[in-house]
C-alpha cells in the first residue's frame, strides 16, 4: 500500500497547462470558436505610447467573459479564484507564475473603452451563427425584462418634480424615465417626483405587491430558428416594452442582413403605433392585440354594434341615431366621434349604450383600415402558433440567462455599465448556441462569416425596407 508525502517543489518544469486541460473543457470549444484579440484594434485608440504598458486588453476581455460565463460573484473572487483555476489561466494564457492582475483594471478599462467593444462583441457572435446556419432572419420575437438595479430602495428620495429634474441632471442621468403617461389631465409618474441617489440611470417599477424598486428594463430579439439572440436594447425600467420594437427590428435586419418578414409579440406590443409601424415596413405583425385583451365593458355596447359609414364618416348607434366627428386626439392619433346629447339622454337604450353624464363617445383611429389588416393578422391560426412559440423560446432565453449567468440583477451601476453586462450575457448565450450545434475552428469561423459579409453585402441580396415580403411558410 502506498503512502504519499506532500512536500512542496523549489522548481516546477514540467507543469504543461495544455496536457491538464481535458479535451472536450468548454473553455477550449469557447478559443476554437472566438478570436478575443480582435479588442486590440478595437481600442487602440483609448491607448498612449508613453508610460507603462497595460494588461493586454484581449485578457482583460476574456476575464470579464469569463465573469458572466462561469458566473462568478464579483470580479475581487475571480482574480481570488484564478490561481487555483488551471483551466482559467490556459484560457488567459498565463502560467503558474505569471502576475494576476488586480481587479480594478477590470473596472478602468471599462471606463476607458465603453459600451462599443462590448456590443461588437455580441454582433460577431450574430455574425457566426449567421456563417452557421443558424439564423433564419426572417422571423423575430420580441420580449422584455426587469433587471434589478445595483441599488437599495432607501437610496430613493422623493421631492418636487423640479428638484428631481435638477438631481437627475447634475448626476447626468442619460435616459428619461418617465412612463408614457396616460392621456388625461393630473397623471405625473412617480419617476417625476422620485430618483435613485445609489444609481440615478435606474427608474423606479412596481412589481407584485412589494412596492417600487429602482430597475432597467432589458429589451431581446431572438430568431426563430435556433433561438440566437440578435438584437439587444437596455433601458431604465419605466420604459415600455413596446416602446423599443421599432429599434429591435432594424438592429435585427442591420445585424443578420436578411429581410424581416414576422415580428411575433405579446399583447403589449400589440397598440396601433406598432401595428401601423411594420405595416409601413411591409412587415407582418403577429402581436397580440392590446385592445382585445382590455376587453369590453360588461352590460355597454361594444365598439363593433356601431356601424361606421365611410361616405358620411359617420358612425350609427344601436338605436338609429348618429356619431358625428367632434375631436382629434393628437397623442393617440384617433377621430372622436359623439352623439347629441339630447337625443342621447332621452334613448330608451342608454343603459345599455354609456354610463358618462354626456354622450357615447367612439374613437376612430387615423389609420383604422391599416389596423383592421394587422389585427386580423393577429387573430390568425398562424399569430396564435408563433405566440405559443415565443412562450417558450423567449422565456427559455430569459431563463437561460438568469440561472447561468446572473442576468436578473445588476453587477453595476449606470446605464452604459448595464449595458455592457447585457451585452455580454447576450454573446455568451450565443456562442452556447453556436457550440451547442457546431464546434468550428477560428479559420472556418473567420471564413462562414467573411462568406456571409459577401453575400449580404451583395446588392442582389441585400434587402430593400419598406418591400411587401411574402409570409414566412413557418408562421402561415
Amino acid at each position: 500500500m502506498g503512502l504519499h508525502q506532500p512536500q512542496s517543489e523549489l522548481f516546477t518544469y514540467q507543469v504543461n497547462l495544455e496536457k491538464r486541460v481535458r479535451p472536450d473543457h468548454p473553455l477550449r470549444r469557447v478559443v476554437q470558436a472566438v478570436d478575443f484579440s480582435f479588442v486590440r484594434a478595437e481600442v487602440a485608440a483609448c491607448y498612449g505610447h508613453n508610460g507603462h504598458e497595460s494588461v493586454d486588453p484581449a485578457i482583460l476581455l476574456k476575464l470579464m467573459f469569463l465573469l458572466f460565463f462561469d458566473n462568478v460573484a464579483s470580479e475581487r473572487e475571480l482574480m481570488q479564484i484564478l490561481p487555483e483555476r488551471l483551466d482559467y489561466l490556459w484560457f488567459l494564457g498565463y502560467g503558474l507564475d505569471d502576475a494576476i492582475p488586480h481587479h480594478s483594471v477590470l473596472s478602468q478599462a471599462r471606463r476607458r473603452w465603453g459600451t462599443t467593444v462590448f456590443q461588437r462583441l455580441f454582433v460577431r457572435t450574430v455574425e457566426q451563427c449567421v456563417g452557421a446556419g443558424l439564423v433564419s432572419g426572417d422571423k423575430l420575437h420580441v420580449d422584455g425584462s426587469l433587471i434589478a438595479a445595483n441599488a437599495a430602495k432607501d437610496s430613493v428620495k422623493k421631492s418636487s418634480p423640479e428638484l428631481i429634474a435638477a438631481y437627475a441632471a447634475a448626476y447626468a442621468a442619460t435616459e428619461k424615465k418617465l412612463n408614457d403617461p396616460a392621456d388625461r389631465p393630473g397623471f405625473q409618474a412617480v419617476n417625476d417626483v422620485a430618483i435613485s441617489t445609489t444609481d440615478p440611470d435606474a427608474g423606479l417599477v412596481r412589481k407584485g405587491g412589494s412596492g417600487s424598486a429602482p430597475a432597467y428594463h432589458h429589451h431581446r430579439g431572438i430568431d426563430d430558428a435556433h433561438g440566437v439572440i440578435t438584437a439587444v436594447a437596455t433601458t431604465s425600467g419605466s420604459i415600455a416594452e413596446n416602446k423599443k420594437l421599432g429599434e429591435l427590428m432594424d438592429q435585427h435586419r442591420q445585424n443578420t442582413r436578411v429581410p424581416l418578414q414576422t415580428v411575433v409579440g405579446d399583447h403589449k406590443y400589440g397598440t396601433a403605433e406598432n401595428f401601423v409601424h411594420c405595416y409601413q415596413q411591409g412587415v407582418v405583425s403577429h402581436l397580440g392585440d392590446a385592445k382585445a385583451k382590455r376587453g369590453e365593458v360588461v352590460g355597454i355596447f361594444p365598439e363593433d354594434r356601431f356601424t361606421y359609414q365611410p361616405g358620411r364618416d359617420t358612425y350609427v348607434c344601436p338605436a338609429g341615431q348618429t356619431l358625428s366627428r367632434r375631436r382629434y386626439v393628437r397623442r393617440q392619433r384617433v377621430w372622436e366621434y359623439s352623439a347629441d346629447k339630447a337625443a342621447c339622454a332621452a334613448c330608451p337604450l342608454r343603459a345599455q349604450c354609456t354610463r358618462a353624464r354626456g354622450a357615447r363617445t367612439i374613437s376612430r383611429h387615423e389609420a383604422a383600415e391599416v389596423l383592421a389588416e394587422c389585427r386580423a393578422q393577429s387573430h390568425s391560426a398562424a399569430g396564435k402558433r408563433d405566440r405559443h412559440r415565443r412562450q417558450y423560446l423567449l422565456e427559455g432565453s430569459f431563463a437561460d440567462a438568469a440561472n447561468n449567468h446572473g442576468f436578473k440583477r445588476a453587477r453595476w451601476r449606470r446605464l452604459w455599465r448595464q449595458q455592457i453586462q447585457d451585452y455580454l450575457i447576450a454573446a455568451i448565450q450565443n456562442l452556447r448556441i453556436l457550440l451547442a450545434r457546431t464546434v468550428l475552428q477560428p479559420v472556418e469561423c473567420v471564413a462562414l462569416a467573411a462568406a456571409a459579409a459577401t453575400i449580404f453585402d451583395c446588392p442582389a441580396h441585400r434587402p430593400r425596407l419598406g418591400e411587401g415580403f411574402a409570409p414566412s411558410a413557418r408562421g402561415n
